[in-house]
């Protein structure tokens, strides 16, 4: 695991990502709590207190040791049916997509706990296959939270177009797909553009809506997938596998949270 970080998770969110995501989240998950961490700042700084995160790092890293498995067919949230996880992008030289959203998912994750918020993270390591993509999504109102960020890197062919894209639920399936989520997917875009990063130039919005995923599909709750570079274009993915590169990710995803809490509660 990154930088040596080992982290401690309640039994039900262990056995959640270690079953396949076959049975539905359980609603009394508790939530994330970083190794020797906990509410350590004043209250003052803790801008995020008392607000629930669910934290979604894309694909799994088991997918190569059960590939049928990994392409069970389950509900996309609109009638039709998916992969449980499909394989995700990879880099020139070998550095993966599930690696990239584990790594920035679990960073974010510690740093939203430290501001004071509950952070529910759908898998707690990068082995095996799971949770399901519908499981990422009910996972989001099972665990009644306020908001849920899904964490990915861009899979598209052209290595020209670098950047990030916002995606979320379109159209809305329920009242928190619509402006809840349009609005939490500018603040973080907003937040990305202060903090140096480009949106990707072939998209003519930053905040782009899909009806294809599932995750999204399924949130009942304010969610964002955020598609945060692009692995094929060799530039951008050795920032995106930087230690900088990443804090970088996980300031801004955490100011965009910040300004999208302020504003709503």
């Amino acid at each position: 695991m990154k930088q040596g970080m080992r982290r401690m998770v309640g039994a039900a969110a262990v056995a959640l990502a270690a079953s396949l995501a076959l049975a539905p989240a359980a609603s009394a998950d508790p939530p994330f709590v970083p190794e020797g961490k906990g509410p350590g700042l004043p209250v003052a700084a803790q801008p995020l207190v008392g607000v629930r995160i669910a934290v979604d790092p894309g694909h799994d890293g088991g997918r190569a040791e059960d590939p049928e498995a990994a392409n069970r067919p389950v509900p996309d949230g609109r009638g039709d049916r998916v992969a449980c996880n499909t394989t995700g992008a990879t880099s020139g030289d070998g550095y993966s997509e599930h690696e990239f959203a584990f790594e920035v998912g679990e960073q974010l994750a510690t740093q939203l706990d430290q501001l004071g918020a509950q952070v529910w993270m759908t898998r707690t390591d990068d082995e095996g296959i799971g949770p399901c993509v519908d499981r990422r999504g009910t996972f989001a109102e099972d665990n009644d939270v306020d908001l849920m960020l899904s964490i990915h890197a861009s899979s598209a062919e052209d290595e020209d177009a670098p950047g990030f894209v916002a995606v979320v639920a379109g159209p809305p399936l329920s009242d928190s797909q619509g402006a809840p989520s349009h609005e939490l997917a500018h603040s973080l875009v907003q937040a990305l553009e202060d903090a140096g990063f480009t949106a990707n130039q072939d998209a003519q919005d930053p905040v782009v809506e899909r009806s294809d995923d599932a995750t999204l599909n399924f949130a009942r709750r304010p969610a964002v997938l955020l598609e945060l570079g692009q692995l094929h274009n060799p530039e951008e993915a050795e920032m995106m596998r930087s230690e900088e590169g990443q804090q970088r990710y996980v300031e801004a995803l955490t100011e965009g949270v910040i300004t999208w809490v302020r504003e709503h509660r």
